[in-house]
């Protein structure tokens, strides 16, 4: 059978997303530093990367984000996301399925995560505008444990065959009420402000995905695929992980917040934990380790990175998560003179 548009796409998308992976480039993580303490008074052995998250219990406060799904090629990918999810005992997101609600013949390509990961927490995933049919069989096709909402405006701007329409808040609201399952508001790698927080908040949304610039970014990815290539200028557009967290900080204490973008290793883990995330999630690193090497590598990889992330847990002082709220750890964060001048910009 012909491969249509969109599985097309999404086989592009898994290309051009490899393409642009940049696994050491500089990003807002550099900006966060953090104070060493000689006498931190801990051992490793105490730690205890088990958290709540949520309405959810956690082994660590690490997630798999959403990637692809909709084609051949990204079916299998999907299936050894759920495989590798499974063996390391990590959450995992798929990608947009909303090409499988338009075509129900590539349903099997998300699918297949649930197949490889039959009881692991599985979150679906479609855009924020579709309706409340769209996402009941979202959750369907995965036997899903919540439905992440992703807002992609910029994508959605520089995409040539993008939607242009983004009237989604009520909407939103509306599918928080009817859905039997959580739902997770995420951008997709430009981030969310302090004022998009407080209308999700006040329009039900208790889990929050920050999404922000750093990692994957769909405005290179959309305009590799436009026939001018004439949007470059978006590149930077958009709020980084870290400017996400301080925008967000403060916040209610029933809102859970995901954060996501330009994770590189665990460093970034620690740092975006510090600063507020409940748990943080990866993609593009995931990704590129799952392309070029086997699965049982890339469980060794993420297995240790939970090792690792041990150890910096006991360097800052540090045994349970919750304990990231502490006067004492938050006086560790030290911030350049840009994120400090930010802060000040968004709560003046």
């Amino acid at each position: 059978m012909p491969q249509s548009q969109q599985s097309h796409r999404k086989d592009e998308h898994v290309s051009l997303a490899e393409k642009y992976f940049h696994g050491e480039q500089a990003n807002a993580f550099d900006q966060v530093r953090i104070r060493h303490d000689a006498l931190p008074e801990t051992a490793v052995a105490d730690v205890d990367l088990a958290t709540t998250v949520g309405q959810w219990h956690w082994d660590s406060p690490l997630y798999i984000e959403a990637m692809t799904g909709g084609s051949q090629r990204t079916g299998e990918i999907n299936a050894r996301l759920g495989h590798i999810a499974a063996a390391c005992g990590l959450p995992i997101a798929t990608g947009s399925q909303s090409v499988a609600i338009k075509d129900p013949q590539v349903a099997p390509t998300f699918a297949t995560m649930r197949d490889h990961n039959p009881n692991g927490l599985i979150f679906g995933n479609l855009g924020a505008g579709h309706p409340l049919s769209a996402a009941q069989t979202a959750i369907a096709m995965l036997k899903a444990d919540a439905l992440e909402l992703h807002l992609n405006v910029v994508q959605e701007i520089v995409m040539p065959e993008g939607d242009r329409d983004f009237h989604w808040l009520a909407n939103i609201s509306d599918l928080v009420q009817a859905l039997t399952v959580p739902v997770i508001v995420k951008e997709v790698g430009f981030g969310i402000s302090r004022p998009t927080m407080q209308q999700l908040y006040a329009a039900g949304v208790r889990y929050l995905d920050l999404g922000g610039h750093g990692g994957t970014n769909f405005v290179d990815i959309e305009n590799r695929r436009r026939a001018n290539r004439d949007m470059a200028y978006l590149h930077d557009f958009g709020l980084t992980t870290v400017e996400s967290l301080l925008g967000v900080q403060n916040r209610p204490d029933d809102l859970t917040v995901l954060a996501a973008g330009g994770v590189r290793q665990p460093l970034d883990i620690l740092k975006a934990l510090m600063l507020g995330a409940d748990a943080v999630g990866m993609a593009g690193t995931v990704l590129h380790a799952l392309l070029h090497h086997t699965d049982d590598e890339v469980i060794a990889m993420l297995t240790d990175w939970q090792s690792q992330l041990k150890r910096l847990f006991a360097l800052v002082g540090v045994t349970r998560v919750d304990q990231f709220k502490s006067s004492r750890i938050q006086d560790k964060i030290l911030l350049s003179s840009e994120l400090v001048n930010y802060k000040q910009s968004i709560t003046d």
